[in-house]
């Protein structure tokens, strides 16, 4: 039987509101992937293919994009029977009953880019959609949330790397179940996100910091109630057109859109043509990377054991000079949450928040592995 409206954002407001102990949770489903560091975030080794975290941090230049036009759809997309059987009567897919019952702010169906295969140097892309990913991860989260409200508790027993057996201890996930496993890029459309921890560098007092970010669950429709490396932004391109689609298959690029949104307060439209080498901001940005007061390096890609958010983890180290020129002054909020900034990148900070504090799995991961790489990165 379906839920009601009511009984659907009653689970919905559960989810926003503990994604953090949901996500820990989720975490004992999932004994047999690798982790990326010390995290929860899920992610894979050596044996079968190309490791999903690197051994030491790559320029993001050397990273490699390839382009698959007639991908095989994914295994499962969130019209299964076991996926409506979690919605209101009268929504066909999880963003239908986000939208009616507990629309964010920022809620979009825009072009994004799908992660097909991982082999560093290279990764590979097709196109998909925006909701195409809330459709499978935010379902999936929903599942779990109801599934553990008071009453119902789970023994952490679940996918342990040859199946998944719906259970987890307590009542069934048969959604959950039905996509298997997480870092089976085949099985659900992975949707990626760029995680950049940003880190300010003085090279005179040797001082290193971050910003933090935490999510409005409000404004955003996911990860919302977490904090969160700054910035953060879905791989997409920055308009809906053909041309942008191919132009915009570039990390750089997608990693530089986010500055300029999250710590300068840009909007979203960028307009069809958009013109990057005229861009003051872009200019600048690439400019300093060339000649070394900037540095852009990816760690790693890894999956969130609640929503299936699949992130690539990157660093960008700025010269304190070239911070301060840039970006001044940190403001305290922007549209997509509270911003804290001069975070200190030091042993106990790092240790803090990526054991203790409510992080996004993705966050705690970039910053465990940027402290274990910092001789590489500072």
């Amino acid at each position: 039987m379906r839920p009601s409206g009511q009984e659907w954002a009653k689970v919905r407001r559960r989810l926003d509101g503990h994604r953090h102990e949901l996500a820990v949770a989720a975490d004992r489903l999932y004994p047999g992937p690798a982790r990326a560091g010390s995290t929860r975030l899920l992610t894979r080794d050596g044996w079968t293919a190309t490791p999903w975290t690197l051994a030491t941090p790559l320029d993001l230049r050397e990273v490699r994009l390839g382009w698959v036009e007639d991908a095989p759809a994914p295994t499962v997309t969130g019209r299964e029977p076991e996926a409506a059987a979690l919605l209101p009567e009268g929504a066909d897919a999880y963003p239908d009953a986000l939208g009616t019952l507990a629309r964010p702010r920022l809620f979009e169906d825009r072009t994004c880019y799908r992660l097909l295969d991982v082999a560093w140097p290279e990764l590979t892309f097709t196109r998909a959609r925006y909701f195409d990913g809330v459709s499978v991860g935010e379902a999936a989260a929903h599942e779990f949330a109801a599934r553990e409200l008071p009453g119902h508790e789970s023994d952490g027993q679940g996918f342990d790397g040859q199946g998944f057996d719906g259970h987890g201890g307590g009542r069934p996930l048969p959604f959950r179940a039905l996509v298997g496993d997480p870092t089976d890029l085949s099985r659900r459309p992975a949707l990626c996100a760029i995680s950049t921890l940003t880190l300010r560098h003085d090279r005179r007092t040797g001082e290193t910091s971050f910003v933090l970010h935490w999510r409005d669950p409000a404004r955003v429709a996911h990860g919302g109630g977490l904090y969160q490396v700054m910035p953060v932004g879905v791989f997409q391109p920055a308009h809906e057109s053909a041309d942008a689609e191919k132009a915009d298959l570039d990390l750089w690029k997608c990693v530089v859109r986010e500055y300029a949104e999250e710590f300068l307060g840009r909007g979203e439209e960028y307009g069809d043509g958009f013109d990057y080498e005229s861009w003051p901001l872009y200019r600048l940005l690439t400019d300093a990377r060339e000649d070394g007061r900037v540095r852009s390096l990816v760690l790693g890609v890894g999956v969130d054991p609640l929503t299936f958010a699949t992130d690539f983890l990157t660093v960008t180290v700025l010269e304190a000079e070239t911070f301060d020129a840039v970006f001044g002054e940190i403001a305290a909020s922007n549209s997509e949450g509270r911003i804290v900034g001069r975070v200190p990148f030091d042993a106990e900070t790092v240790r803090r928040h990526v054991r203790d504090e409510p992080m996004q799995a993705a966050g705690a991961a970039v910053l465990d592995l940027a402290w274990r790489h910092r001789e590489d990165l500072l």
